[in-house]
């Protein structure tokens, strides 16, 4: 009987162990150790000398730097202004992508889409999860042909390298990494070891074959990439889509790139036809109203390096249980409970007795402390129920003391609001923006909140 060798792996962050233990040194959770076979002592496990057999590739051997060329490193694009802007002008050839997300919120049809436009390039879909009749219909709702995106349903890796060698394809997409399985790794699909080493057989094979590939991965019910954390460290790009389900919007945000800037989004609109990207986001996120309200204000944010517009609400009411209520969506409760006593302190409104909801529209989650200004503004706006003109839009991080504070990146945010045709905008007195004549809107400055109180009727 060939002998097995077996490891006890923490399925939370992958640290191996010799045997059972209660409490991972690693991440320091408790019971996440489950035994997993590793190999088989009569098993072959050569997957790097296979990958190279597959691809046919000369062994590798030390280059002068001076030597190495780079004129073939043009990017792929993707045939998506916003996909190409996140990836930092396109796909880099070779390069092993990681995209996360909740699951249903868009991942495959983000790729499938992807796959379909991205003609005439060839591109090969790995799917493991879904049959090729599923993907079909996925196709044709989304309204793209092309005749050189293949759909293959296989989870060996092995075979799948096979199978790229007789299509050579120009970008290859796993669907999922979760469900390939190695044969030199004897533990179920989806286990730590398997991941850890389906990814490396991927990275190599990329490497090797300058081929570049996306693999889609699961995340865990807190919001992290399922998996041992080394997968993260393998890819060359880590990207990360979320949004709300009860909102159409979604959001494509860049948490690691080695091949571009890490401080860029993409916005997308989810409808029956597939992903939208959305080029000008300001004039969906504001809601365009005939009727003037109480307790609404504009702030112009940055997500990552780009400027947009959000609509801040705010509802002051009295209280009708003895302990009033601090209610944020979208927006830090904590730092939503910090602005409110400041208020309390600094203007005298009497807030102890009253419920504080706010809400950002459109689902959007924000943490620009340049938001501080417009929600400010709004909980003043309805705890006065008196109404902020529509045009008005504000920018700026209130402290602790009632002064507002200096954001950077200003000149983008005044052009912003420029550009939707606002004629006044609020930022800091200590904001060093250049002069008001470069622009054609009214810069209001403030250096404490107890100024913005002239400004709402």
């Amino acid at each position: 009987m060939p002998k097995v060798r077996t490891a006890y792996v923490c399925q939370n962050c992958g640290v191996t162990s010799a045997k059972w233990i209660g409490k991972c040194p690693g991440c320091n959770e408790w019971n996440t150790y489950t035994e997993e076979i590793l190999e088989r002592e009569d098993s072959n496990n050569k997957p790097q000398v296979e990958i190279k057999k597959i691809w046919d590739n000369s062994e590798a051997v030390p280059l002068n730097i001076r030597d190495i060329d780079f004129e073939d490193s043009k990017r792929l694009s993707t045939r998506d202004i916003e996909f190409d802007s996140v990836l930092g002008g396109g796909i880099v050839k070779g390069s092993l992508i990681l995209l996360g997300g909740e699951p249903g919120i868009g991942k495959s049809t983000l790729l499938l889409q992807t796959a379909l436009k991205i003609f005439p390039l060839k591109v090969l879909y790995i799917s493991g999860e879904e049959s090729a009749r599923q993907l079909k219909l996925r196709a044709q709702r989304l309204n793209i042909e092309n005749d050189h995106c293949f759909i293959y349903t296989e989870t060996s890796t092995l075979k799948i390298f096979k199978e790229a060698k007789k299509i050579r394809p120009d970008l290859v997409i796993i669907d999922s990494i979760q469900t390939m399985h190695s044969p030199y790794i004897e533990s179920m699909p989806g286990s730590i070891s398997q991941i850890r080493e389906c990814a490396g057989e991927m990275q190599r094979f990329a490497k090797e074959s300058n081929i570049p590939i996306f693999l889609i991965g699961h995340i865990t019910k807190d919001g992290s990439l399922a998996g041992p954390k080394v997968l993260e460290h393998i890819v060359d790009a880590v990207l990360q889509f979320e949004g709300d389900r009860h909102y159409t919007y979604r959001i494509l945000r860049t948490m690691k790139n080695r091949f571009g800037s890490t401080a860029t989004i993409g916005i997308y609109d989810m409808n029956s036809t597939g992903l939208r990207a959305v080029e000008n986001p300001s004039e969906i996120l504001v809601t365009k109203r005939e009727e003037q309200l109480s307790g609404i204000a504009i702030a112009s944010m940055i997500e990552g390096i780009r400027p947009f517009l959000i609509e801040t609400q705010a509802l002051v009411s009295h209280s009708s249980f003895g302990m009033p209520q601090r209610t944020a969506t979208g927006f830090d409760h904590r730092r939503l409970t910090m602005l409110v006593a400041v208020l309390e302190k600094r203007l005298g409104l009497d807030l102890g007795k009253k419920d504080v909801f706010l809400n950002i529209a459109g689902g959007i989650k924000v943490d620009d402390p340049a938001t501080d200004l417009s929600v400010v503004a709004s909980i003043i706006s309805s705890a006065r129920d008196s109404v902020i003109p529509p045009d008005f839009a504000f920018t700026g991080e209130i402290g602790l003391s009632g002064e507002v504070r200096a954001v950077n990146r200003i000149e983008k945010r005044i052009e912003e609001a420029q550009k939707l045709g606002f004629s006044r905008i609020f930022i800091s007195n200590y904001q060093s923006a250049p002069s008001s004549k470069k622009y054609s809107i009214d810069i209001v400055r403030l250096s404490r909140i107890q100024e913005l109180l002239k400004y709402i009727n």
